[in-house]
């Protein structure tokens, strides 16, 4: 299986900081960059779109809903021209201020709940895949692979979008293949449990759940969550696994 690795970076907000990008951004390949609804301000996007662009590392907007407070993980009813309307704000937002730096905006990953959302509700998803596929330029949307994958694809196939499957290193899977609610003890893993997930994911495209079932899941990119010590302190040692 061959993987590239993302993480969720950008999540600062004025003198309030989350995540270690500095020490994330050279051992990644996609950074997924907030765009100032659930975290991120016009700084810290600048500032890690400069970084990203040091880094050679490809560039995707991280749009979630408008929940400061929330960090993004609490879900919001909102209308399917409300829902893309605030995607398509954000995705124009990151992709204005890569272009000033000469930077090319490549995919859409969307965040927190609404990146659940999308996984759990049938019209949130079409909604969101709509919104990329509508934008001005093709973009690729990240989502989570899970045994749906197939209908997915098709779901997106009908509409002339790209996708890309994303695992998760630091997150336990629950028995559906959703990610375990990080309400839910074990929900994220430490470091011995995610070099272990890594590995298997890597050598036979598995991973074990929570209740210790095997699930096959297709995958192009890995993610370590930048909010997650063990991940941070890891990542050096995923890049090497990733890389065999």
């Amino acid at each position: 299986m061959s993987l590239r690795l993302n993480c969720d970076l950008g999540e600062s907000f004025g003198s309030w900081k989350m995540g270690l990008d500095e020490a994330v951004m050279p051992h990644i390949d996609q950074a997924n960059i907030a765009c100032g609804f659930h975290a991120g301000d016009p700084l810290v996007l600048q500032n890690t779109l400069t970084l990203a662009k040091a880094n050679n590392v490809t560039i995707g907007a991280h749009p979630g809903y408008p929940d400061l407070v929330g960090f993004g993980r609490r879900s919001i009813k909102a209308s399917a021209a409300e829902l893309k309307a605030m995607v398509h704000y954000q995705i124009a937002a990151i992709d204005g201020m890569a272009h000033t730096q000469g930077l090319t905006l490549t995919y859409v990953k969307p965040h927190g709940a609404m990146y659940n959302d999308m996984m759990a509700d049938a019209a949130v998803r079409a909604t969101i895949m709509q919104a990329v596929s509508e934008y001005h330029r093709p973009l690729v949307l990240m989502l989570q692979s899970t045994p749906q994958a197939e209908q997915h694809q098709q779901e997106a196939d009908s509409i002339g979008l790209e996708l890309w499957f994303e695992i998760f290193a630091d997150r336990c899977y629950d028995d559906d293949g959703k990610l375990l609610a990080r309400t839910k003890p074990g929900a994220v893993h430490n470091k011995e449990k995610m070099l272990a997930q890594v590995k298997q994911l890597k050598e036979q495209g598995t991973v074990t759940t929570v209740s210790g079932e095997i699930l096959t899941l297709r995958a192009d990119t890995l993610c370590v969550h930048g909010d997650n010590m063990d991940g941070v302190n890891a990542i050096q040692e995923i890049r090497g696994l990733i890389s065999q």
